[in-house]
């Protein structure tokens, strides 16, 4: 194996380590939170919580992720969710935890995650042999994956309802090893220092001027933006949704999610063929087509295996949408800018989270319950496919369709 491909592996595991905590945790946090209030404003506002350091930070983290070496970056960025997730452990263990420790925590996780995040996807480009984006965002999309859903969310719910205080530890060990796992990536991944040093100030305003002037990029980041938007609608009322309307338990909450997981793997899996046969184009306005039409359903039907196979369908098609719009950054976006770049799209995509779940959480408390939202997410989603028709046409974002072969 070349030094390239060790160092992706070492990447790869770091990921799926921190991808695995950040499962556990994201099932824990609102499981504890429902222990506390069961109102969904207040669910909803967790999860904006969570996010909100990408519109305040995102840009931000990414210029300095340019500026400085993106491994020590993510390294550093792991052991602080550590040490954060271990703290909640022991806050909890002594009975002092309360809601708005809970946003706090989550708070801090959330300005750690833009570090982390800026830079492990301004590094995979360094370390895809061959120039395979597609193949290396889709290994990074099935990690996230894995670790978040497939295996974070079972391993999040049952440790919870065995004992309350066992997820945060395993979520701290995680972010640790995933810092640990750096440590075997040889080299420097500083990126290239330009001849007169500039201010941040100037870092920002050059990476924020690039993107402006691509209007592909630009249509993307917008489309990206809706998807948050329109599908966190739903997704943050998720465990109210297993809970209340399917009326699952808590450790069966975990097996729903790993269902999601299974869908998600499954678009991984999917998206480079996809790609290949169909053109990014289509994969990226089938799969928000198919989420759409997958949260639909949820809404409308009651039973928990038919509801866990659409959560299945959505998971699928968003990863796979993931996967196309990934390789266009990658594609688009010079290696020196990359960090400003994703620092801008995280904070519009990310920074839409927030408004999508308290949006979320005002529809089910205005509905009296999450069906309804997941109905209004869904069918967003199908009129955002095709808006996204509207927006790409004239672009080809570089795919290449392989001959039918019939």
């Amino acid at each position: 194996m070349s030094l390239s491909g060790r160092r992706v592996w070492w990447l790869l595991g770091s990921a799926g380590a921190g991808n695995l905590a950040d499962g556990i945790g994201k099932v824990a946090f609102p499981l504890l939170a429902t222990t506390i209030t069961r109102d969904p404003v207040q669910i909803g506002a967790l999860s904006a919580t969570q996010f909100v350091p990408w519109l305040l930070l995102g840009t931000v983290a990414g210029a300095l992720v340019d500026r400085v070496d993106r491994r020590r970056a993510m390294l550093l960025a792991n052991a602080a969710r550590a040490v954060l997730v271990l703290g909640t452990a022991v806050l909890l263990w002594s009975g002092a935890l309360s809601i708005w420790l809970i946003y706090l925590v989550a708070l801090l996780l959330g300005a750690a995650e833009t570090v982390a995040e800026s830079a492990v996807n301004a590094v995979i480009p360094a370390v895809a042999e061959g120039g395979r984006l597609e193949q290396a965002n889709s290994r990074f999309q099935a990690a996230e994956i894995l670790g978040q859903t497939f295996l974070g969310g079972p391993l999040g719910s049952a440790t919870f309802a065995l004992f309350a205080t066992l997820p945060f530890l395993l979520s701290s060990a995680g972010f640790a090893i995933a810092a640990a796992l750096l440590l075997g990536m040889a080299g420097s991944y500083r990126p290239r220092a330009p001849a007169n040093p500039t201010r941040l100030r100037t870092d920002l305003a050059d990476g924020l001027r690039w993107l402006a002037r691509n209007p592909l990029l630009l249509r993307l980041v917008l489309v990206a933006g809706l998807i948050s938007v329109t599908s966190e609608l739903a997704q943050a009322q998720l465990v109210l949704y297993a809970l209340e309307d399917l009326r699952l338990s808590e450790a069966a909450f975990g097996v729903f999610s790993f269902v999601g997981g299974l869908g998600g793997l499954a678009g991984a899996a999917a998206a480079p063929w996809l790609v290949r046969r169909t053109g990014r184009t289509s994969v990226l306005v089938g799969g928000i087509l198919a989420g759409g039409l997958g949260f639909l359903a949820m809404g409308l039907i009651r039973h928990s295996v038919a509801a866990a196979v659409c959560f299945g369908v959505f998971a699928a098609a968003v990863v796979a949408v993931n996967v196309v719009l990934a390789t266009a950054r990658h594609a688009l976006v010079p290696g020196e800018l990359l960090g400003r770049v994703l620092g801008a799209w995280r904070t519009v995509v990310w920074g839409a989270v927030p408004v999508g779940a308290l949006l979320g959480g005002a529809l089910t408390r205005l509905a009296g319950h999450a069906s309804t939202t997941f109905v209004i997410s869904g069918l967003a989603q199908v009129a955002l496919a095709g808006l996204t028709v509207l927006l790409v046409r004239g672009f080809t974002l570089g795919e290449t369709v392989e001959p039918s072969r019939a």
